[in-house]
């Protein structure tokens, strides 16, 4: 849940972005693009190697987003379905992320401890979770806390994007929205 407090420093964080000096390459900026008419209207295609998302609106048009995705032997490939979406959603790294990087996720060894959502939670402001034949692949399109990752494959193999980009996608997309990673 979403307090006052985290509404107040996500807001503040919000504004001093473009304080730090943080500027998105105009090429990962939402854009509308012509897409092969293959893709059926309200599909999501991730193509990692470009860092895009596209969201297909029309035949043959999508909206383009840029993103971050997972580091080499990582990522996701293949077509999953989104099951669920959460605002604000709460996190824990995989066993296997933790049993990688213990010293990184140190705090969730040994516990079930789960980050509450907020502006410091590494899922960003909105998370839409991807299941494959009903099995949660425990990849996740989301928002991102590291705004400078958009644009390069430095994920535990999620889909990152910009909060106020899957703020827009997250309205968009129903539950059960095919999404496919090329």
């Amino acid at each position: 849940m979403l307090d006052r407090r985290h509404f107040i420093a996500g807001g503040l964080s919000v504004l001093a972005s473009p304080a730090l000096g943080f500027t998105l390459e105009a090429r990962y900026k939402p854009t509308t693009v012509a897409v092969s008419t293959q893709y059926d209207v309200g599909k999501l295609i991730v193509v990692p190697r470009g860092h895009f998302l596209y969201y297909v609106t029309a035949p043959g048009e999508a909206l383009r987003y840029g993103v971050g995705v997972g580091r080499a032997g990582l990522e996701f490939q293949g077509t999953a379905t989104i099951a669920y979406k959460r605002k604000w959603p709460d996190w824990r790294p995989t066993n296997e992320m933790i049993a990688r990087e213990p010293d990184t996720y140190a705090e969730f060894i040994d516990n079930e401890y789960r980050q509450p959502g907020g502006p410091d939670n590494p899922l960003g402001s909105r998370a839409l979770y991807l299941f494959e034949n009903g099995i949660d692949t425990y990849y996740r399109i989301h928002g991102t806390t590291a705004p400078r990752s958009i644009g390069r494959s430095v994920s535990n193999g999620c889909i990152r994007m910009l909060n106020e980009h899957v703020n827009e996608l997250y309205e968009r997309v129903p539950v059960g929205t095919r999404v496919t990673v090329l």
